[in-house]
C-alpha cells in the first residue's frame, strides 16, 4: 500500500496530545509519529488519511507532503513545484489555490512566491496536455499548501477542504466564539475521563459541552462534514462509505452527564440549537443563569472546563460585571471583581470539583485569589494562554475578607 508523509498541523501547545490522538486513531498504521512545531508528522496510508479527517478532533488540516527541498529564490519554488506530478491528483476541470505560509523566510514577497507556485501548477498540465485548470480563491476544489522556512520548502496536498474545527453544527454563535478544535484540546488537557461530570458555567454557544457530549457518545465529530478528499482523483468511496458507517455503528449512550450555562438566555439558545444538530442534544443540559450564582449540576463533583470572558466582554459575565460604572471602569477591575466572585463561589458551593480556565492573563490565580495546581500553556489563535487548574476546597485561607460573615448572612 501507498504510504504518505503527512502533517497534520495544530493550535500551539497541543502537538503532544495530537500525536496521542493519531495513534489512537491511527493504531499500527501510522508509522513515524512525532511531534513538530505546530503539528505531528507521521507515516500513513490512504485509508488513515480518510481516518483521521474523520475522528481528529485536535487537528487543523491533514495535509500530504508531496516536496520538503532547498531553495534560495523564487525560481527554485517554481522547479520544486514543477517537479510535482499534479495530474494524479486532480485534473483541469478542478480549481485550485495556493495558500503559503513562512517562517524566517528570505523571501520579500509571500504573494509573488505563491504566484510561482501556482504558475508552475498551472504550466505542467499545460505543457502536458494543452489546457490548465482555473485558480479559484473562495471555493477552490483543491488547496495546495507550501511553508517556506529559512532555507527548505515543503509543498502539501490539502485533503480537508475546509479546516476540520467547521464541523457541521455550529451555525448559531455569538462574538469571539471557542473553535471546537480548541475546545477538544482544553478536554484533552484536563484528562477527562468521559465519566465524571462536566460543566461549563460560561459556555456561550455551546462549544466546550457539545465538545465533551461527543466524546462522551463517541460521535465521530466530522460525521456532519464533507472533506476535500471526496474530490481528489485517489478517493476511494466505497472505503469512505465503510469507514463512515463503522463511526455511525460506534456511537452509543452519553458516559457522563454534561452541563452548561450562561447569563445569556440568547446563548442558551443557541447552545441548544447547536447540540440538535451535533447529534448531543440528549446527551447535554443547558440553563441560564450567572455563573456567579448556579449551584453544582447533579449530585456528584466534577470537572469544570470554560473559557470566561475578559476585557470588554465582561460586562456580559454575570453580575460582577454589571452595575459598576459602565465602560468608564477600567476592564482591569471588572474583570478582577469577576473572577474574584467567581473564586469565592467556587469555593463555598463547588467544594470537590477540578475546575480548569482558559485565560490570556498569566496572573489569573491572583485575581481569583487560588493557587493553582497546574497551568498549560495553549494558543488560542495568536492569543498566547493558559490553562489554569484549580482543585477547590471549601474555606480555602485565601478567601476574600468577609467571604464567612458573608455566607453565614446568606
Amino acid at each position: 500500500m501507498m504510504q504518505f508523509h503527512l502533517f497534520l498541523p495544530c493550535a500551539g501547545g497541543v502537538e503532544a496530545w495530537l500525536a496521542e490522538e493519531v495513534t489512537r486513531v491511527c493504531g499500527d498504521a501510522a508509522r513515524d509519529v512525532r511531534t513538530a512545531r505546530g503539528g505531528v508528522q507521521l507515516l500513513a496510508g490512504w485509508p488513515e488519511v480518510m481516518k483521521l479527517n474523520l475522528q481528529s478532533r485536535l487537528a487543523v488540516r491533514v495535509l500530504v507532503q508531496l516536496a520538503h527541498q532547498p531553495y534560495r529564490a523564487e525560481q527554485d519554488l517554481y522547479d520544486a513545484a514543477s517537479a510535482i506530478a499534479w495530474e494524479q491528483w486532480f485534473s483541469t476541470r478542478d480549481s485550485f489555490k495556493i495558500e503559503i505560509t513562512a517562517h524566517a523566510s528570505p523571501l520579500k514577497s509571500l504573494n509573488f512566491a505563491a504566484l510561482r507556485i501556482k504558475d508552475a501548477v498551472a504550466d505542467r498540465f499545460r505543457d502536458r496536455g494543452g489546457a490548465r485548470p482555473d485558480v479559484d480563491t473562495q471555493r477552490p476544489v483543491v488547496r495546495i499548501f507550501a511553508h517556506l522556512g529559512a532555507d527548505t520548502v515543503t509543498i502539501y496536498m490539502d485533503t480537508s477542504g475546509e479546516p476540520l474545527f467547521k464541523r457541521g453544527w455550529r451555525e448559531d454563535k455569538g462574538e469571539a466564539p471557542l473553535k471546537e478544535t480548541l475546545a477538544a484540546a482544553m478536554i484533552a488537557a484536563s484528562g477527562w475521563d468521559a465519566r465524571t461530570p462536566l460543566y461549563d458555567p460560561c459556555c456561550g454557544s455551546g462549544t466546550i459541552a457539545i465538545e465533551a457530549a461527543q466524546v462522551a457518545c463517541n460521535i465521530a465529530p466530522g460525521l456532519l462534514r464533507r472533506f476535500g478528499f471526496e474530490r481528489l482523483k485517489l478517493h476511494a468511496p466505497a472505503e469512505w462509505q465503510a469507514l463512515k458507517a463503522e463511526a455511525q455503528a460506534a456511537r452509543h449512550a452519553p458516559t457522563a452527564a454534561i452541563f452548561g450555562s450562561d447569563v445569556a438566555f440568547r446563548m442558551v439558545d443557541f447552545a441548544q440549537r447547536n447540540a440538535e444538530r451535533a447529534g448531543v442534544a440528549d446527551a447535554v443540559q443547558f440553563r441560564g443563569g450567572d455563573a456567579l450564582q448556579r449551584m453544582p449540576p447533579g449530585d456528584a463533583p466534577g470537572v469544570m472546563l470554560l473559557n470566561p470572558p475578559y476585557g470588554e466582554r465582561i460586562e456580559a459575565a454575570g453580575i460582577a460585571g454589571r452595575g459598576r460604572g459602565g465602560r468608564e471602569q477600567a476592564q482591569m477591575e471588572q474583570a478582577g471583581d469577576f473572577f474574584a466572585q467567581l473564586a469565592t463561589h467556587w469555593k463555598r458551593h463547588y467544594a470537590g470539583w477540578t475546575a480548569w480556565v482558559l485565560s490570556p492573563d498569566a496572573k489569573l490565580p491572583g485575581r481569583m485569589r487560588l493557587k493553582e495546581t497546574r497551568r498549560v500553556p495553549m494558543w488560542n489563535g495568536a492569543i498566547e494562554c493558559r490553562l489554569f487548574r484549580f482543585d477547590m476546597v471549601a474555606g480555602s485561607a485565601r478567601e476574600p475578607r468577609g467571604a464567612r460573615s458573608d455566607a453565614a448572612g446568606s
